[in-house]
């Protein structure tokens, strides 16, 4: 075995380099407003910082003549650049300071690692029946923190190159070692290493005055003591042979007076759940365990049991239920990623409660890099939960955001393709494997998330037709209110139908009442039905469906003729011939007078109300409508969300068009008495016209109609009267 690589194995975990990546990375990172200079030590800019980086190596420290003149003591000095980056380091570069615990028990992790895979390799190690764990003990005597592991440890020269040197990882170097000697495990050694970033290390002067770092070489040789206050020089020495130190790493870490609250277990033993929960040795706090969890994200999904997925979902998420749907899997594009999803059995916003937060969390290599990410998934899947892992995911120098933000987009991109081809195998009828999710898609998964789905619609262009596959639907034929896709709705299709008709009304009842669905009805057509707002937004923003369009029925400019049958058109051609009769003998304006009533009806209306009027082919039983006009749903969102001084006239109701049924009675009726009865007559109109606009949904305040109603009755019970006495 060469000397290089056996110091390589030796190397401790403690060293994570200032860069492990491009030296640019920290040119990116300092850019950003969170990059502050600490009064202590001001560079003039941030370029110089980024050339001093890269001048960094091996020799960034010189020997001082201040020390122990038996040469087991020596005092050494940073250069003047790696003081001014360690003060950014220890000041500037972490958002949040208890970070550094995450960083410490990494670089632990990372020693025991280095030693069980030198113990593999067959080299003799001591203590070798010793476990390989990470203990931490608090002493509020001494205000310190001690965080010990039994991992490798560190010779003297090891210590001075890999603590005395900022832009320097010896994991990372370990690992290129591995590579470059073709260790066939390797691999696999490499995915246990979490270290890659030397600024791991410092960040404990961001609580410290003080550190001092003992190690003991599991290979033998001496134990050295490490000490340094973070400004500008280090001390190192051997330990003397008087005191006890067990193989691994020591690290003391003495307290300032504002983190002496980091002294209480709970506080210690939050910070360890949070960050490090899941590292794979043992983590034990005033001999206490602390890391209990499973990493089961990482685990071969074959080998998972439910229970397991279940205890882990009601952890990760703080959830009460169990998971509606479980979705594990790993991905080798565009990262070499692992992922466990859940989706719960229910949502919290349905009960008023704030939006949600992202709800799952990106790991590397085991520990956390960013709680609730906003990165990984989309803000409609916000109410999944659970972990995605990435061994080598391009991190910030901080490790507490990803870096490559286009790489992070395709990596979003790929776990949300992954998320909706697991629901479209839920949702899909005819697969054998699924036969039974129809029913938990339909009667579980889409009446609780289906808001998701539709807000995902008008969000996510590039999933939007996936998203669409997914939807259900009432129609006026599903009697029994089952839901269909669009899929279905198409099959059902009549072969000369070639767009898709949906109307929007505030219930099932409403919209099978509407004057708007009479024509469709008569003509055989299914039309879906929409409730809410949303619904709205997702048939605006989809237009189009395979290739079909998405009409809504109170459009005006709909022709249906081409659907009737032969007997209905000699039956409408009949009609024709009798202007002044309808098919069933009542009667009926012809196109004369019904021009002349449309004429009379927007001057008595007023042209600030009414653009247009015109005769209908298309009503049956409803006297008028009104079409063309905006959706009644979404001005009523609209006024919800008004911040205006609250007047009736903040959002004025546009003009709208409107189309009468000729051979309606109360048509035929307000035509006989325009002239005879102008007063009953223009009460009569305004009230048709009201009665359009609710059945439409754009009657703002329907109380605005009683005053006229009442009149209208009271003249209905003063003809009564006068017939009876007539008869009389």
């Amino acid at each position: 075995m060469s000397s290089g690589l056996r110091r390589m194995l030796t190397a401790s975990a403690a060293r994570r380099p200032f860069v492990g990546q491009r030296a640019s990375n920290l040119q990116r990172h300092a850019s950003s407003p969170r990059l502050v200079l600490s009064s202590r030590s001001r560079l003039p800019n941030v370029t110089s910082a980024t050339t001093h980086l890269r001048s960094f190596s091996s020799d960034s420290q010189t020997e001082s003549d201040v020390g122990d003149k038996s040469g087991k003591k020596k005092t050494m000095e940073f250069q003047a650049e790696t003081k001014q980056l360690l003060d950014i380091v220890t000041n500037s570069l972490y958002t949040d300071k208890e970070v550094f615990l995450r960083e410490l028990i990494s670089n632990a992790s990372d020693a025991c690692e280095k030693l069980r895979h030198v113990q593999t390799t067959g080299v003799e190690t001591t203590d070798s029946d010793r476990p390989l764990e990470i203990q931490i003990t608090l002493d509020e005597v001494e205000s310190t923190i001690t965080i010990q592991d039994t991992g490798i440890g560190m010779t003297q020269d090891e210590l001075i190159s890999n603590l005395g040197t900022i832009a320097r990882s010896g994991s990372k170097n370990f690992i290129a070692e591995l590579q470059q000697a073709g260790s066939n495990d390797g691999l696999d050694i490499a995915r246990g290493i979490i270290g890659k970033f030397g600024v791991g290390f410092y960040s404990v002067f961001m609580v410290a005055h003080k550190v001092e770092v003992t190690t003991q070489p599991a290979t033998g040789g001496p134990a050295t003591v490490w000490t340094s206050d973070g400004t500008g020089t280090y001390d190192i020495s051997e330990l003397d042979e008087d005191v006890r130190q067990d193989r691994g790493t020591s690290i003391k870490i003495y307290l300032d007076s504002d983190y002496w609250h980091l002294l209480q277990e709970n506080k210690i033993k939050d910070i360890l759940t949070k960050y490090s929960n899941f590292v794979q040795f043992p983590i034990f706090v005033n001999g206490n365990r602390v890391n209990t969890v499973q990493a089961v994200w990482s685990m071969d999904p074959k080998e998972v049991e439910y229970d397991t997925y279940v205890e882990f979902y009601k952890y990760i998420a703080q959830a009460i239920d169990d998971p509606l749907d479980i979705l594990h899997f790993r991905a080798d594009a565009p990262l070499d990623v692992q992922a466990l999803l859940f989706v719960p059995s229910f949502h919290s916003e349905k009960y008023g409660m704030d939006r949600m937060e992202p709800g799952v969390s990106l790991y590397s290599r085991k520990i956390l890099i960013e709680s609730k990410s906003t990165d990984i998934l989309p803000d409609w899947m916000r109410f999944v939960k659970g972990v995605v892992d990435s061994e080598d995911l391009p991190l910030a120098i901080s490790r507490e955001k990803p870096q490559d933000s286009a790489l992070i987009m395709k990596l979003r991109k790929a776990l949300t393709r992954k998320f909706l081809s697991q629901l479209e195998k839920m949702a899909k009828i005819s697969h054998p494997e699924f036969r039974k999710e129809p029913k938990k898609y339909m009667d579980e998964f889409y009446r609780e998330y289906a808001f998701f789905l539709k807000e995902g619609i008008c969000q996510d262009f590039e999933f939007q037709s996936t998203l669409a596959k997914l939807l259900r639907f009432e129609t006026n034929k599903n009697t029994t209110r089952n839901l269909v896709s669009l899929d279905e709705y198409i099959s059902n299709l009549r072969p000369e139908q070639e767009d898709i008709y949906y109307l929007c009304a505030p219930t099932r009842e409403a919209a099978a009442l509407s004057p708007y669905l009479e024509a469709f009805e008569n003509a055989n057509i299914e039309v879906i039905f929409i409730y809410t707002a949303i619904d709205d937004f997702v048939m605006a923003n989809l237009d189009k469906y395979e290739g079909r369009k998405l009409v809504s029925v109170e459009k005006g400019d709909i022709d249906l003729s081409k659907f009737q049958s032969e007997d209905e058109k000699d039956k409408k051609d009949s009609e024709k011939d009798d202007d002044d009769e309808s098919a069933d003998g009542s009667e009926k304006l012809n196109a004369t007078e019904a021009m002349d009533l449309c004429l009379w009806l927007k001057q008595s209306l007023g042209d600030n109300k009414v653009a247009s009027c015109r005769p209908s082919s298309r009503l049956v039983s409803s006297p008028a409508i009104v079409t063309d006009n905006e959706s009644g749903a979404m001005r009523r969102m609209m006024r919800m969300v008004d911040t205006s001084d609250g007047t009736r006239d903040s959002m004025p109701l546009p003009k709208q068009n409107v189309e009468v049924n000729p051979s309606h009675p109360i048509i035929v009726g307000l035509y006989k008495i325009k002239d005879s009865e102008p007063t009953l007559a223009r009460v009569m109109a305004e009230q048709v016209y009201d009665n359009c606009l609710m059945a439409a949904g754009l009657l703002d305040d329907s109380r605005t109609m009683i005053p006229r109603l009442n009149d209208l009755l009271t003249s209905l019970v003063k003809n009564a009267q006068q017939e009876k006495k007539g008869d009389e």
